[in-house]
């Protein structure tokens, strides 16, 4: 059941839009808008706060939060920020992440794992919008706490910059990707007798 605002109508839960911009291929998702009250001394003063992700569907992701009087005009500031901050995330083929990962963010806590070709984006609201921008078509997501959009958006950015590629690991470490990936495709035991 959807939570209705104080003034009776929908709270503008989940409302999800999508625009794509011309210039440079990005598109935009609002996750959530809501209605926020300034108490002053003629009364309230109402305003509109939104929550976007914009995304270019190639690796590309970032969110951002805007509050005005109207909502066009917060949707435009909220996407106007989520420009501004947007990520580089490594995707395994193109359409999953290279490995599982956890994300937490205030009471908010994320778990994101890669996924099978075809299984899809599965994951609720605030999540999915994120993943459909970044162009991740693969993905198991589960939410922990709070349901809150803005905790749970956050919580996913902060699991999405914890991935790292095999390249970018084996840099790291100073190895070649081939030895990391074919120590995970061996089991331990068959190591160990092949050593004796």
């Amino acid at each position: 059941m959807a939570r209705e605002g104080r003034d009776g109508r929908g709270g503008g839960r989940d409302r999800n839009q999508e625009r794509t911009h011309d210039g440079d291929e990005l598109i935009d998702k609002l996750v959530t808008i809501n209605r926020v009250a300034k108490v002053v001394k003629g009364g309230r003063r109402f305003a509109f706060a939104a929550l976007v992700v914009v995304g270019d569907q190639k690796g590309r992701v970032g969110y951002g939060a805007g509050k005005a009087r109207e909502v066009p005009e917060a949707i435009r500031k909220a996407t106007e920020r989520a420009k501004r901050t947007m990520i580089r995330v490594p995707m395994k083929e193109g359409r999953t992440l290279h490995h599982d990962v956890q994300g937490h963010y205030g009471a908010g806590s994320v778990i994101l794992r890669s996924a099978t070709a075809g299984t899809g984006i599965i994951a609720g609201g605030p999540m999915r919008a994120v993943f459909e921008t970044l162009g991740i078509g693969d993905v198991v997501a589960k939410s922990l706490g709070s349901r809150n959009p803005h905790n749970m958006v956050k919580a996913t950015f902060e699991a999405l910059q914890r991935c790292a590629s095999p390249r970018s690991v084996a840099t790291r470490r100073g190895k070649k990707v081939s030895d990391l990936i074919g120590k995970r495709d061996t089991p331990a035991g068959v190591v160990e007798a092949i050593d004796a």
